[in-house]
């Protein structure tokens, strides 16, 4: 090698000041994309009790949008984590929106918010627009977690773990 270009710097070879710096560039990359939030979409939920609510009016609150369906067994079984958890932060300024499927009948809907007496927020999707709206959601449950700023903090397909939820609930609720 010439005299211009020295094999080491600082005591490192040329090879392990480039690895250093490529393992640099992605912890930096990866930093910034995790604080890259994405927007919850715009949405209209249309209530069981015949109002609509749009996500642009849930702001300020940490909201959990949760599509379900009677007929999802999945569903009803995490039903009452979700009372749960709704009661546990509804003080704090948490919401919750149960979305129920296109596919499930008002009737069924209505029926199982009545007997089961949740406390939260009950929509119908008749048309499928919500589901769309954030991203084609076709597997019940799926649930989104939004930040008071309107973006989404974390989706989740299944049954969210309670404990991993409520850390991310009280974390945006201190925000």
């Amino acid at each position: 090698m010439s005299h211009y270009f020295p094999r080491r710097i600082a005591g490192l070879t040329i090879i392990q000041t480039m690895a250093i710096l490529a393992v640099l560039g992605l912890v930096l990359f990866f930093a910034l994309s995790l604080l890259k939030r994405e927007p919850a979409p715009v949405a209209t939920f249309n209530t069981l009790q015949g109002e609509q609510l749009s996500t642009s009016a849930l702001r300020g609150k940490v909201v959990l949008v949760n599509f379900w369906a009677t007929s999802c067994g999945s569903c009803i079984a995490e039903m009452p984590q979700m009372v749960g958890t709704f009661n546990k932060y509804r003080e704090r300024g948490f919401e919750l929106v149960a979305v129920a499927m296109s596919y499930d009948p008002p009737q069924y809907v209505q029926n199982y918010a009545e007997t089961r007496q949740l406390p939260f927020t009950v929509a119908l999707d008749a048309n499928g627009s919500n589901a769309k709206a954030f991203g084609d959601v076709q597997l019940t449950p799926t649930a989104f977690l939004i930040d008071k700023e309107g973006n989404i903090i974390k989706r989740f397909v299944g049954i969210p773990d309670e404990a991993g939820l409520h850390k991310l609930i009280e974390k945006a609720l201190a925000a």
